[in-house]
Protein backbone atom coordinates (compact mmCIF):
# COMPACT_ATOMS: atom_id res chain seq x y z
CA UNK A 1 0.00 0.00 0.00
CA UNK A 2 2.94 2.39 0.68
CA UNK A 3 4.36 2.29 -2.80
CA UNK A 4 1.38 2.46 -4.45
CA UNK A 5 0.50 6.02 -2.55
CA UNK A 6 4.38 6.87 -2.76
CA UNK A 7 4.05 5.75 -6.80
CA UNK A 8 0.86 8.45 -6.29
CA UNK A 9 2.35 10.93 -5.20
CA UNK A 10 5.36 11.18 -7.83
CA UNK A 11 2.93 10.79 -10.31
CA UNK A 12 0.68 14.21 -8.71
CA UNK A 13 4.62 15.56 -8.89
CA UNK A 14 5.61 14.59 -12.27
CA UNK A 15 2.17 15.71 -13.41
CA UNK A 16 2.39 19.44 -11.15
CA UNK A 17 5.95 20.04 -12.63
CA UNK A 18 4.84 19.72 -16.29
CA UNK A 19 1.95 21.88 -15.62
CA UNK A 20 4.89 24.87 -14.46
CA UNK A 21 7.21 23.78 -17.29
CA UNK A 22 4.46 24.73 -19.76
CA UNK A 23 3.38 27.93 -17.81
CA UNK A 24 7.03 28.91 -17.80
CA UNK A 25 7.21 27.86 -21.46
CA UNK A 26 4.20 30.45 -22.27
CA UNK A 27 5.64 33.12 -20.29
CA UNK A 28 8.38 33.08 -22.16
CA UNK A 29 7.11 32.72 -25.50
CA UNK A 30 5.21 36.09 -24.86
CA UNK A 31 8.20 37.35 -23.23
CA UNK A 32 9.99 36.70 -26.39
CA UNK A 33 6.93 37.93 -28.29
CA UNK A 34 6.75 41.07 -26.31
CA UNK A 35 10.68 41.99 -27.05
CA UNK A 36 10.29 41.18 -30.84
CA UNK A 37 7.34 43.92 -31.20
CA UNK A 38 9.30 46.28 -28.91
CA UNK A 39 12.53 45.76 -31.15
CA UNK A 40 9.80 45.99 -34.61
CA UNK A 41 8.77 49.63 -32.94
CA UNK A 42 12.23 50.11 -32.65
CA UNK A 43 13.36 49.39 -36.04
CA UNK A 44 10.63 51.73 -37.59
CA UNK A 45 11.13 54.95 -35.92
CA UNK A 46 14.80 55.37 -34.15
CA UNK A 47 14.00 55.87 -31.02
CA UNK A 48 14.31 53.43 -28.14
CA UNK A 49 11.47 54.30 -26.12
CA UNK A 50 8.28 51.77 -25.05
CA UNK A 51 5.65 53.47 -26.67
CA UNK A 52 2.93 54.26 -25.11
CA UNK A 53 -0.69 51.87 -24.95
CA UNK A 54 -3.24 52.90 -27.20
CA UNK A 55 -5.28 54.45 -24.46
CA UNK A 56 -1.97 56.38 -23.16
CA UNK A 57 -1.47 57.92 -26.85
CA UNK A 58 -5.28 59.44 -27.11
CA UNK A 59 -4.67 61.03 -24.04
CA UNK A 60 -1.48 62.56 -24.82
CA UNK A 61 -2.67 63.58 -27.91
CA UNK A 62 -5.49 65.15 -27.13
CA UNK A 63 -4.22 68.21 -25.61
CA UNK A 64 -2.21 69.15 -29.26
CA UNK A 65 -5.59 67.75 -31.16
CA UNK A 66 -7.44 70.48 -29.17
CA UNK A 67 -4.52 73.25 -29.66
CA UNK A 68 -4.38 72.61 -33.21
CA UNK A 69 -8.23 73.22 -33.83
CA UNK A 70 -8.29 76.11 -31.88
CA UNK A 71 -5.42 77.44 -33.94
CA UNK A 72 -7.42 76.84 -36.88
CA UNK A 73 -10.36 78.02 -35.52
CA UNK A 74 -8.77 81.54 -35.05
CA UNK A 75 -7.78 80.90 -38.60
CA UNK A 76 -10.96 80.80 -39.88
CA UNK A 77 -12.28 83.62 -37.85
CA UNK A 78 -9.14 86.50 -38.45
CA UNK A 79 -10.52 85.88 -42.53
CA UNK A 80 -13.93 85.84 -41.62
CA UNK A 81 -13.25 89.45 -39.87
CA UNK A 82 -10.95 90.53 -42.79
CA UNK A 83 -13.35 89.43 -45.49
CA UNK A 84 -16.14 91.36 -43.33
CA UNK A 85 -13.91 94.53 -42.99
CA UNK A 86 -12.87 94.57 -46.86
CA UNK A 87 -16.35 94.33 -47.83
CA UNK A 88 -17.55 97.01 -45.53
CA UNK A 89 -14.91 99.90 -46.62
CA UNK A 90 -15.24 98.87 -50.33
CA UNK A 91 -12.89 96.54 -51.16
CA UNK A 92 -13.14 94.06 -54.05
CA UNK A 93 -9.94 91.84 -52.30
CA UNK A 94 -9.03 90.61 -48.63
CA UNK A 95 -5.65 92.95 -48.19
CA UNK A 96 -2.65 90.46 -47.49
CA UNK A 97 -1.70 90.24 -43.97
CA UNK A 98 2.56 91.00 -43.80
CA UNK A 99 4.40 88.65 -42.27
CA UNK A 100 5.94 88.99 -39.09
CA UNK A 101 8.61 91.30 -38.31
CA UNK A 102 12.20 90.29 -39.30
CA UNK A 103 14.26 88.69 -36.01
CA UNK A 104 17.33 90.49 -37.57
CA UNK A 105 16.77 93.69 -39.00
CA UNK A 106 18.31 94.62 -42.38
CA UNK A 107 21.35 97.04 -42.35
CA UNK A 108 19.68 100.27 -43.86
CA UNK A 109 22.30 102.68 -45.82
CA UNK A 110 21.99 105.81 -48.13
CA UNK A 111 20.68 105.49 -51.35
CA UNK A 112 23.15 105.80 -53.97
CA UNK A 113 23.29 109.07 -54.81
CA UNK A 114 21.61 110.80 -52.18
CA UNK A 115 24.68 111.58 -50.07
CA UNK A 116 25.60 114.93 -48.87
CA UNK A 117 29.22 115.67 -48.23
CA UNK A 118 31.10 113.51 -45.32
CA UNK A 119 27.83 111.13 -44.92
CA UNK A 120 29.41 108.31 -43.76
CA UNK A 121 32.09 109.51 -42.24
CA UNK A 122 29.89 112.10 -39.70
CA UNK A 123 27.44 109.35 -38.89
CA UNK A 124 24.79 110.78 -40.41
CA UNK A 125 20.92 109.15 -40.85
CA UNK A 126 20.57 107.07 -43.77
CA UNK A 127 18.58 108.86 -46.34
CA UNK A 128 16.66 105.84 -48.14
CA UNK A 129 13.35 105.24 -50.41
CA UNK A 130 13.30 101.43 -50.17
CA UNK A 131 14.14 98.90 -47.16
CA UNK A 132 16.09 96.01 -48.61
CA UNK A 133 14.08 92.88 -48.14
CA UNK A 134 13.38 89.98 -50.20
CA UNK A 135 9.93 89.73 -48.47
CA UNK A 136 6.79 90.87 -50.66
CA UNK A 137 5.67 94.09 -47.91
CA UNK A 138 5.70 97.84 -48.99
CA UNK A 139 5.61 100.54 -46.37
CA UNK A 140 2.96 103.32 -45.99
CA UNK A 141 3.62 106.37 -44.95
CA UNK A 142 1.43 109.60 -44.61
CA UNK A 143 2.58 113.19 -44.11
CA UNK A 144 2.14 116.36 -42.69
CA UNK A 145 -1.58 116.43 -40.71
CA UNK A 146 -4.11 118.67 -42.39
CA UNK A 147 -6.99 116.42 -43.13
CA UNK A 148 -8.36 114.94 -39.99
CA UNK A 149 -10.62 112.39 -40.94
CA UNK A 150 -12.16 110.50 -38.53
CA UNK A 151 -13.19 107.81 -41.12
CA UNK A 152 -9.87 107.15 -42.24
CA UNK A 153 -8.98 105.89 -38.64
CA UNK A 154 -12.01 103.82 -38.50
CA UNK A 155 -11.18 102.01 -41.68
CA UNK A 156 -7.15 101.59 -41.01
CA UNK A 157 -8.13 100.36 -37.86
CA UNK A 158 -11.05 98.17 -39.15
CA UNK A 159 -8.51 96.78 -42.33
CA UNK A 160 -5.38 96.71 -39.30
CA UNK A 161 -3.18 98.17 -42.15
CA UNK A 162 -0.24 99.72 -40.45
CA UNK A 163 1.15 102.84 -41.49
CA UNK A 164 3.46 105.75 -40.24
CA UNK A 165 2.80 109.54 -39.89
CA UNK A 166 5.01 112.01 -40.69
CA UNK A 167 4.06 115.31 -38.82
CA UNK A 168 4.32 118.98 -38.81
CA UNK A 169 3.14 121.15 -35.72
CA UNK A 170 1.58 123.98 -37.58
CA UNK A 171 -0.65 121.53 -38.99
CA UNK A 172 -2.20 119.55 -35.93
CA UNK A 173 -1.69 121.97 -33.29
CA UNK A 174 -5.21 122.56 -33.28
CA UNK A 175 -6.82 119.21 -33.25
CA UNK A 176 -3.47 117.15 -30.78
CA UNK A 177 -6.50 114.85 -29.95
CA UNK A 178 -6.95 113.29 -33.55
CA UNK A 179 -3.29 112.05 -33.38
CA UNK A 180 -3.50 110.93 -29.85
CA UNK A 181 -6.02 108.77 -31.39
CA UNK A 182 -4.30 107.47 -34.10
CA UNK A 183 -0.93 106.71 -31.60
CA UNK A 184 -3.42 104.80 -29.27
CA UNK A 185 -3.73 102.62 -32.02
CA UNK A 186 -0.59 101.83 -32.75
CA UNK A 187 0.77 104.44 -35.07
CA UNK A 188 4.27 105.82 -34.71
CA UNK A 189 3.93 109.52 -35.12
CA UNK A 190 7.41 111.14 -36.45
CA UNK A 191 8.95 114.28 -37.14
CA UNK A 192 8.48 116.28 -40.57
CA UNK A 193 9.36 119.89 -38.95
CA UNK A 194 7.18 122.39 -37.22
CA UNK A 195 6.40 124.43 -40.03
CA UNK A 196 7.46 122.56 -43.21
CA UNK A 197 9.85 124.81 -44.77
CA UNK A 198 12.16 124.38 -47.41
CA UNK A 199 14.72 123.50 -45.14
CA UNK A 200 18.27 123.42 -47.69
CA UNK A 201 17.51 127.60 -47.24
CA UNK A 202 17.88 127.72 -43.67
CA UNK A 203 20.83 128.00 -41.39
CA UNK A 204 22.16 125.42 -39.65
CA UNK A 205 20.70 127.04 -36.48
CA UNK A 206 17.06 127.51 -37.91
CA UNK A 207 16.89 124.17 -39.39
CA UNK A 208 17.53 122.55 -35.81
CA UNK A 209 15.25 124.67 -34.38
CA UNK A 210 12.32 123.23 -37.28
CA UNK A 211 13.50 119.55 -36.18
CA UNK A 212 14.25 119.58 -32.68
CA UNK A 213 11.65 121.64 -32.33
CA UNK A 214 8.88 119.07 -33.45
CA UNK A 215 10.87 116.54 -31.26
CA UNK A 216 9.67 118.64 -28.41
CA UNK A 217 6.13 119.08 -29.50
CA UNK A 218 5.62 114.97 -30.22
CA UNK A 219 7.20 114.28 -27.02
CA UNK A 220 5.02 116.65 -24.90
CA UNK A 221 1.73 115.48 -26.90
CA UNK A 222 2.22 111.98 -26.83
CA UNK A 223 4.96 110.50 -24.89
CA UNK A 224 7.79 109.74 -27.40
CA UNK A 225 10.22 111.27 -29.04
CA UNK A 226 11.02 109.91 -32.66
CA UNK A 227 14.08 108.65 -34.07
CA UNK A 228 12.60 108.90 -37.66
CA UNK A 229 12.48 112.07 -39.77
CA UNK A 230 11.26 112.92 -43.33
CA UNK A 231 12.62 116.46 -44.20
CA UNK A 232 9.40 118.26 -46.13
CA UNK A 233 9.40 117.99 -50.28
CA UNK A 234 12.19 115.51 -49.45
CA UNK A 235 14.75 118.38 -49.58
CA UNK A 236 17.76 118.35 -47.80
CA UNK A 237 21.49 119.30 -47.23
CA UNK A 238 24.55 118.15 -44.50
CA UNK A 239 22.83 120.86 -42.27
CA UNK A 240 19.67 119.33 -42.16
CA UNK A 241 21.13 115.82 -41.32
CA UNK A 242 23.47 117.14 -38.69
CA UNK A 243 20.75 119.20 -37.00
CA UNK A 244 18.39 115.93 -36.73
CA UNK A 245 21.08 114.23 -35.99
CA UNK A 246 21.63 116.60 -32.72
CA UNK A 247 18.05 115.90 -32.14
CA UNK A 248 17.83 112.10 -31.80
CA UNK A 249 17.21 111.20 -35.27
CA UNK A 250 18.53 108.00 -36.52
CA UNK A 251 16.99 106.97 -39.82
CA UNK A 252 15.52 109.38 -42.82
CA UNK A 253 13.05 108.08 -45.19
CA UNK A 254 12.22 109.60 -48.26
CA UNK A 255 9.69 107.75 -50.63
CA UNK A 256 9.52 105.28 -53.84
CA UNK A 257 6.35 106.23 -55.00
CA UNK A 258 3.34 108.27 -54.03
CA UNK A 259 -0.45 107.58 -53.84
CA UNK A 260 -3.10 109.85 -54.38
CA UNK A 261 -6.98 109.88 -54.68
CA UNK A 262 -7.13 109.26 -58.33
CA UNK A 263 -3.43 108.28 -58.95
CA UNK A 264 -0.18 107.03 -58.58
CA UNK A 265 3.87 108.89 -59.15
CA UNK A 266 6.69 106.86 -59.21
CA UNK A 267 10.30 107.16 -58.61
CA UNK A 268 12.06 104.29 -60.97
CA UNK A 269 11.41 104.25 -64.61
CA UNK A 270 9.70 100.88 -64.60
CA UNK A 271 6.71 102.53 -62.52
CA UNK A 272 6.21 99.76 -60.23
CA UNK A 273 6.30 98.17 -57.06
CA UNK A 274 9.61 96.53 -55.45
CA UNK A 275 9.96 94.83 -51.96
CA UNK A 276 10.72 96.89 -49.39
CA UNK A 277 9.36 100.74 -51.36
CA UNK A 278 8.10 103.16 -48.91
CA UNK A 279 5.22 104.82 -50.56
CA UNK A 280 4.23 108.25 -49.46
CA UNK A 281 0.77 109.75 -49.39
CA UNK A 282 -0.47 112.96 -47.34
CA UNK A 283 -3.25 113.97 -44.98
CA UNK A 284 -6.25 115.25 -47.88
CA UNK A 285 -9.51 115.27 -48.42
CA UNK A 286 -11.80 117.08 -50.50
CA UNK A 287 -10.61 120.41 -50.37
CA UNK A 288 -7.51 118.86 -52.04
CA UNK A 289 -8.25 116.13 -54.06
CA UNK A 290 -11.69 114.88 -56.03
CA UNK A 291 -12.28 112.36 -53.34
CA UNK A 292 -11.32 111.17 -49.38
CA UNK A 293 -8.92 109.86 -47.62
CA UNK A 294 -10.99 106.46 -47.65
CA UNK A 295 -10.98 106.47 -51.35
CA UNK A 296 -7.27 107.21 -51.14
CA UNK A 297 -6.43 104.04 -49.45
CA UNK A 298 -9.02 101.94 -51.36
CA UNK A 299 -6.82 103.15 -54.64
CA UNK A 300 -2.85 102.17 -52.56
CA UNK A 301 -5.23 98.87 -51.39
CA UNK A 302 -6.00 97.99 -54.93
CA UNK A 303 -2.36 98.26 -56.60
CA UNK A 304 -0.85 96.48 -53.67
CA UNK A 305 -3.33 93.75 -53.10
CA UNK A 306 -3.32 92.95 -56.97
CA UNK A 307 0.49 92.65 -57.10
CA UNK A 308 0.42 90.14 -54.13
CA UNK A 309 1.81 93.00 -51.62
CA UNK A 310 1.36 93.35 -48.05
CA UNK A 311 1.77 96.46 -45.81
CA UNK A 312 3.91 96.22 -43.54
CA UNK A 313 4.87 98.74 -40.60
CA UNK A 314 8.12 100.62 -41.44
CA UNK A 315 9.61 100.65 -38.32
CA UNK A 316 9.74 96.93 -37.59
CA UNK A 317 12.39 96.50 -40.16
CA UNK A 318 14.61 99.85 -38.39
Amino acid sequence: MRVVVQNDEYRVRVRSRARWRRRAATRGALAALALAALASACAQDGSTQVRPAPGQQRRLQAPAARALDSYAGRLRADYTARAAAAKRWGLSAIPLKAPPPPAKKPHVTTRKGFEVDDHEELGLPPVFTTVPTKQKVVFLTIDDGAEKDPAFLRMMSDLKIPYTAFLSDYLIRKDYGYFRKMHARGVTLNNHTLHHRYLPALSYRSQKREICGMQDVIRKQYGTRPTVFRPPYGNYNQDTLRAAKSCGIEYAPLWDEEVYVDHWEYRESDRDLHPGDIVLTHFRGRKEWKGTMPDMIRRFLKKVTAEGYAVARLEDYL
